[in-house]
Parts: C-alpha cells; structure tokens; sequence
C-alpha cells in the first residue's frame, strides 16, 4: 500500500490480513458488526472495565498496536498494514481502546527513547490494557505553549522529586502510568531544560481530581504533583532532553488518523442518510453544505494516504503533521455544524427525547468536537507550526515596552 506517491492500493498480503480482522471481529464484537450500539453504562469507571475487558481480547488475538516488536505483543507489521486494522477497527464499530494513550503515544515513545528494561518493564502490558497510561503535559499556563511548562523536577538521592500542576489529563483516574513533561533545568532555555519522565499514578502526592466537560461525562483531569518521588529508573531519555523526547508523543498524537478518517467517513454517510429521511436535501444552502462536507471528508483521506506515504518512505512525519491536525479538526466541527442544522428542530434535544433522530447522538458529537481545535495541540499553534516550518514564513518580532 502506497509504496509509491501515486499508489493507492492495498497489497494482496494486506487485503488478507484485512479480511482476517474483518472475521475476528464478526465472531468478537460486543454487537453487531458495523452497527456499534454499546450499552449505557452507569458510569466511566463500569465503561473503563468494559473497555479493558475488549482490549484484552483484542490483544490477545495479535490486533493491538500491530507495529510493535512481537517481544512487547506487537507483530512487526509495518504502518500500511496499521493503517487497514485501525480502518477495519474503526469500520466495524469496534469499541475505541480504552488504552489508546499508550498504544498511541507512551508505548511508540518508550520504543524510539526507553532503555531495554524500561521497555521490558512497561510495553508488554500496555496492549492488553493490564496497565493504562495518560499524559502529563498540559498545565493551566502552559497548553499551547508546552516549552513554558512550570512542573518543577528536582534532583534528590535516587531519583527527582516533582512538584506542579497538570491539566485536562485523559483517563488519569484510571492510569497506572503517566509520561510527564517537567522542568528539570530552571537555568536552561525553555526547550533545553526539560525533562521527560514516567510517573507512576499510585506514588503519593498524586492528586486526581476530574473534571466535568460540556457531554457531561469526566474524562479529563487535573492533576496536582506534591513531592512525588520518580526514581532515576523512571527517567526516559538523558536530563535535559525532555523536549526531544516529547517530540515523539507530539509526532504520534498529530500524526496519521484513519480511526478519525473512517470515523467521520461513517458520520458523514449517517448524516446523508438523516438528511434525506428529514427532506434536508429541499434545502439548496443545506444541499449545498453536504456536498461541500463529502469533499472535505475526501481530501481528509488523501492527507492521510500522503502522510502514510511519506513515513513508508522512511521520512519523519514532521511539521506536516500538523496540516492534518488542523485540517481534520476543523472539518469536524463544520460537519458537526452542519448536523445540528440538518437535524432542525430536534438539534437542542438530548437522549431519551420523542423526535431525535441518533438518540441524542449527534448532539454529544457536536459538544464533544468544539474541542477539536483545542486537543492534540490548538489550531493557533498549528498554523503557527505551519507558517514557520513549512512555509518559512518569519516570525514576527516582539515589540518592545517602548514602542508601545
């Protein structure tokens, strides 16, 4: 698959392994194939053992983070044949990995960064879900803005002591483990004086308080660091390399998306389907906007083809990475949009409600994807990354106090 620039197709090796997922999961899945219609759970922690339940399974049958090395539970399958699991996952309705942090991003990090025990240590737990990770990165003052982190890492006998605050932490109530951005070096340049380490969720001093979104439901966290000791051990890379290190969670979590690229794939068939049910399509301005959502959802495809291409290539992903961030995130809340307006008047109702089309559905991806242009890095930053490292556009100097 895309061994060249121009090729889209997938390989006859790539087509069986494919259908071999496609089998697995007509026997495995919770529901019906394709259908997804998961249970209303009571709670996030009965929906977070549902998920680790599924995972398991999952891994247990080889189809979790398949790019691994087969020592850590991976099978040495290269990012094509990713690609078509994440595509075969996603089109089948397969419940979202409960531990996608560090399938995604902490595992891919441990592999270009850990040391040989901590890759033995911490890998081999992570595609069945035995252990969860989350992200410490994002603080009040220090989102957009990562290098600016104030999370303090002071040297003390046998380790660091951290000491800071972080914020809209995903599953930390849940995790076991968490790779955390701190400053080690306050003397250094913000880039420089950084360092990366993974901190484990149960020390004392770690303090989980979640927090409520706009669907109700409480994901995200705060997470208060108070003298938490992290042994010399539990440092990954050199001190003072935390920002290189990042690098790779940041390049992972931008990067290629074909769950995201099947997901609004399957939204946007959905949406075609409510609107013509409802007579949307008598609408020429609605007519119009769905038209024009089919086309964005199409070039999100052929983004992902070219950055899959250019990895296959042996290439970094790179600044581009964050094109698709930004392209995808805002052709979400538009589709998002768009659906709210097809839905008419049933766009304020909720679940339960007579008259709602998707049962509420709709509406929860709407307040779910306003954020979309905030995670994974805000859209201000992206165009920023783009203007400067893609583009070369210069920065804009600092005007001083007295030109003001």
């Amino acid at each position: 698959m895309l061994a060249r620039a121009m090729d889209l197709t997938t390989t006859p090796e790539q087509e069986r392994l494919r259908e071999q997922l496609r089998g697995w999961l007509r026997s495995h899945l919770p529901w019906e194939y394709g259908v997804g219609l998961p249970p209303r759970f009571d709670d996030l922690a009965e929906e977070v053992a549902f998920g680790r339940r599924w995972q398991a399974d999952l891994a247990d049958a080889g189809w979790v983070a398949v790019t691994w090395p087969a020592a850590y539970g991976g099978r040495d399958l290269g990012l094509a044949e990713n690609f078509v699991v994440q595509e075969e996952l996603a089109r089948s309705r397969a419940p979202e990995l409960v531990g996608r942090i560090g399938v995604n991003l902490a595992g891919p990090t441990l592999l270009a960064h850990g040391t040989d025990d901590q890759k033995a240590r911490w890998l081999p737990s992570i595609p069945p879900a035995r252990e969860l990770w989350c992200q410490l990165f994002s603080e009040p003052d220090a989102g957009s803005d990562l290098a600016a982190v104030r999370t303090t890492a002071r040297r003390v006998d046998g380790g660091w002591q951290l000491d800071g605050r972080k914020v809209w932490t995903s599953y930390a109530q849940f995790a076991d483990w968490g790779v955390c951005l701190a400053r080690s070096d306050p003397s250094a340049p913000k880039h420089k004086g950084l360092s990366f380490f993974a901190v484990d969720m149960h020390a004392p001093g770690v303090d989980v308080r979640p927090l409520v979104q706009l669907t109700g439901e409480a994901e995200f966290n705060e997470v208060e660091l108070t003298e938490v000791f992290v042994p010399d051990d539990q440092l990954v890379g050199a001190p003072g390399e935390g920002w290189r290190v990042a690098g790779s969670t940041l390049s992972n979590e931008r990067g290629v998306n074909p769950r995201q690229l099947v997901i609004h794939m399957q939204h946007l068939e959905e949406l075609v389907s409510a609107a013509a049910a409802c007579g949307a399509f008598d609408d020429t301005r609605l007519r119009r906007r769905l038209a024009q959502a089919y086309v964005e959802v199409r070039l999100f495809q052929l983004h992902n083809w070219r950055s899959l291409s250019k990895l296959q290539r042996g290439l970094e992903p790179g600044p581009e990475g964050s094109i698709l961030k930004l392209y995808w995130s805002e052709m979400s809340k538009r589709l998002h949009a768009l659906a709210l307006d097809v839905l008419g008047p049933a766009a304020p109702l909720w679940r339960d409600a007579t008259g709602n089309p998707g049962d509420g559905s709709w509406q929860r991806a709407w307040l779910y994807y306003q954020a979309a242009s905030i995670f994974a890095g805000t859209n201000e930053i992206q165009r920023n990354v783009v203007g400067e490292r893609v583009l070369g556009l210069p920065r804009e100097p600092v005007a001083s106090e007295g030109a003001r």
